[in-house]
């Protein structure tokens, strides 16, 4: 397994004209920033670099390149497999509703003798993340875990983007499937953020809409817990204080981050399910926390490839984690560094959701808030 990255920037262009897998790469992961992807001819030479290869990539908030965080830019990340088979399916939705049904989708398409893994990389504004990983998961083999993200848009909220095959495209979800026995992928997630105030009983809720917490509408109370400065400030300021979700139908925790809020009817929408009588805590960054659960998903990732060293980490961590982190954002990924060893290549993007498995109880479901890490390694 060989692996290398190009960067590409508006002022230089790509930073590299004769990548040494041209021709022999059979997978290439694109993130960037929202214009950036949507620069066909950097795409259109990206292709060109690696013909045959399936490119797959999204829009990001903030792009990942070993230890540095970069905004405005491409980062792609070609690698060339000895013994591994790759596969593109893709889907597209026309809203939320949509989304279990392009999971399923997704998973019958790939769902061929040898499969190892799953990646998906999905439109970040108008897709259930957890209808999608439900779908996902009921359609591909119980030993079979997905990883991936939900595509951003920095901290705006407006459109994100999904590239595959040489397109562009809003509304969509890519996946690739990996097909091989000398594959050996590992992964773990990790948040680290403290929860804090009384727990509230989510009395009203449908799907990812959240309508009202004991009885109160949702976004009137959210709005009192945040305080005036950060309420106007809303969506993006709900990055900073998003919600633990526990109840009958979560195992141990789950994290939640707002998409937007609808003034009207005075509802939150989530990137995922907020099960109506689920308990709901809002949570506060701890940086300390932030930074080991950061290493502690890469020691999880580890540990899967058992004595095998990772090629290529795949980093998606979560846009608030950013937003909070700040001038410090960067010791989340040394801390990544250090776990993995001088040999890994990291790359990834800051997310608006991450998908991995949950434990050892599902293989495939929504977070929010945490640093999912995927590694690589072939036998």
């Amino acid at each position: 397994m060989q692996v290398e990255q190009l960067t590409w920037t508006p002022a230089s262009g790509w930073s590299s004209l004769l990548p040494g897998l041209s021709g022999r790469a059979q997978w290439v992961l694109v993130f960037g920033a929202p214009d950036a992807l949507n620069n066909m001819d950097a795409l259109a030479s990206l292709e060109s670099a690696y013909p045959g290869a399936c490119v797959v990539g999204c829009s990001t908030a903030g792009e990942i390149l070993d230890t540095r965080v970069q905004d405005d830019t491409l980062v792609a990340t070609a690698v060339h497999f000895a013994d591994t088979q790759v596969r593109m399916a893709t889907a597209r939705v026309d809203g939320m509703p949509d989304s279990y049904q392009a999971g399923t989708t997704l998973g019958r398409a790939l769902n061929l003798p040898g499969l190892v893994h799953v990646m998906v990389l999905s439109d970040g504004l108008t897709v259930n993340g957890t209808a999608l990983a439900r779908g996902l998961r009921e359609n591909l083999p119980p030993t079979v875990a997905v990883t991936g993200g939900l595509a951003g848009d920095g901290d705006r909220f407006k459109q994100t983007r999904v590239c595959a095959g040489g397109e562009v495209m809003e509304n969509a979800i890519v996946a690739i499937g990996f097909y091989g026995d000398r594959l050996r992928v590992g992964y773990g997630s990790l948040g680290g953020w403290d929860t804090f105030g009384p727990e509230r009983l989510v009395t009203r809720s449908e799907g990812n809409v959240l309508y009202e917490l004991d009885g109160q509408p949702a976004l009137a109370l959210y709005k009192r817990y945040l305080g005036k400065d950060y309420a106007a400030q809303l969506p993006s300021s709900a990055l900073s204080f998003p919600l633990s979700l526990r109840g009958d139908h979560i195992h141990d925790s789950v994290v939640r981050t707002i998409l937007s809020v609808d003034e009207v009817s005075g509802s939150i929408t989530f990137a995922g399910d907020v099960p109506q009588g689920s308990h709901a805590t809002l949570m506060k960054a701890n940086f300390d926390r932030l930074i080991d659960g950061a290493a502690g998903a890469a020691r999880s990732g580890l540990q899967r490839l058992d004595s095998f060293e990772p090629a290529l980490a795949v980093l998606i961590s979560c846009v608030g984690r950013k937003l909070v982190l700040k001038q410090r954002v960067e010791e989340e990924l040394e801390g990544v560094r250090q776990v993995m060893g001088p040999q890994a290549l990291l790359a990834g993007f800051y997310s608006y959701g991450e998908i991995c498995p949950h434990g050892g109880v599902t293989k495939c479901e929504l977070h929010n808030q945490t640093m999912t890490i995927t590694t690589f390694a072939e036998s």
